[in-house]
């Protein structure tokens, strides 16, 4: 119910009257009954233009961290995304991604159209990767045809980290309309009972992603988006890191440069001022010679004072001596 209100009386009309996107192919979504639209990945907007392009409501796979976000917005986007009957996808592998694949294998069966994006996450650089086998295993196992869909232009109406979705780049420059290219279904029923095998589901997988390929011609790189992601966050990271290096390097190379520059500065200041210093000191050593002598000549007029104190007080104490010598018989 959210979701329809939404898209045919909020977002819908907004997205329209603003982007004006184009849309090809509706013809070949079936007006009931379940199908899997299998949708290249290039912005976060690819979630509402794929959606406003088609009549029927679309079942989307989506990331489970939006539905356990914290906080008034990260509560605000779950209650939305649960509003909108999106399935949460757990993507770290294992029986978690099964149940996630699971529902929306129940999702097929109740006839209800499946948005998925193959590649598992958005391109990190707007080519085409390598799909993952959920996708195969979904249209194996419920026997549904999977409408290959290639989004064009989105990621520049609403690059990686903006917050909306744009009509202008930031040279001001009006951005080309949003196409939405709906392909033939294609029909995997030969490889019904088959959705284990591995080497099937690698099959169907590749299928359609050259579906997706043919429709988006974007170039293809035969590895998972999630690969590259995680190589270019390392190199990020590593780039980060020497950017860092070089920082502090290049801080210690100008701190050592202001160190010699003012010892330079304090050793020209000494060449400067040492002339001046020993002309000075030529100049009072004269004075300073005589005051030496005086003060050696008053030193000497101290001791020869001193020495002629004692030797009268010596001859005084010795004629009292004589004086009392002579008194005895």
């Amino acid at each position: 119910m959210l979701y329809m209100f939404l898209k045919r009386f909020v977002v819908g009309p907004l997205v329209n009257g603003v982007f004006r996107p184009e849309a090809e192919g509706l013809e070949n979504i079936p007006d009931r009954g379940g199908a899997i639209l299998a949708s290249n990945h290039l912005s976060f907007a690819d979630s509402v233009f794929l959606p406003v392009a088609v009549d029927r409501q679309v079942y989307f796979l989506a990331k489970s961290e939006y539905f356990t976000g914290q906080g008034l917005v990260g509560r605000a986007t779950a209650a939305f995304f649960k509003g909108i009957n999106q399935i949460p996808m757990d993507r770290s592998g294992g029986n978690k991604s099964a149940k996630s694949l699971s529902q929306a294998a129940q999702t097929l069966r109740d006839g209800k159209l499946l948005g998925i994006y193959p590649e598992g996450t958005r391109s990190p650089d707007g080519r085409l990767y390598r799909s993952k086998i959920g996708v195969a295993r979904l249209a194996i196992q419920t026997g549904v045809p999977v409408i290959p869909v290639a989004m064009v232009n989105t990621e520049k109406v609403q690059p990686k980290g903006s917050k909306l979705p744009r009509r202008t780049s930031r040279d001001g420059r009006r951005i080309a309309p949003v196409r939405t290219i709906i392909g033939e279904p294609l029909d995997f029923s030969r490889f019904a009972g088959r959705e284990a095998e591995h080497s099937v589901q690698r099959e169907v997988a590749d299928e359609i992603i050259r579906a997706i390929q043919e429709l988006s011609g974007q170039e293809y790189v035969d590895l998972y988006a999630s690969t590259v992601k995680n190589a270019m966050e390392k190199q990020r990271v590593a780039d980060a890191k020497a950017a860092v290096a070089e920082i502090l390097e290049n801080a210690k190379t100008r701190t050592q440069a202001s160190v010699d520059s003012a010892r330079a500065s304090v050793e020209t200041a000494r060449d400067r001022i040492q002339p001046g210093l020993d002309q000075a000191r030529e100049r009072i050593r004269p004075g300073l010679d005589r005051v030496e002598d005086k003060l050696h000549e008053a030193r000497m007029r101290v001791e020869d004072g001193v020495k002629k104190a004692q030797n009268r007080r010596t001859g005084t104490h010795g004629s009292a001596e004589d004086d009392a010598g002579s008194s005895k018989p």
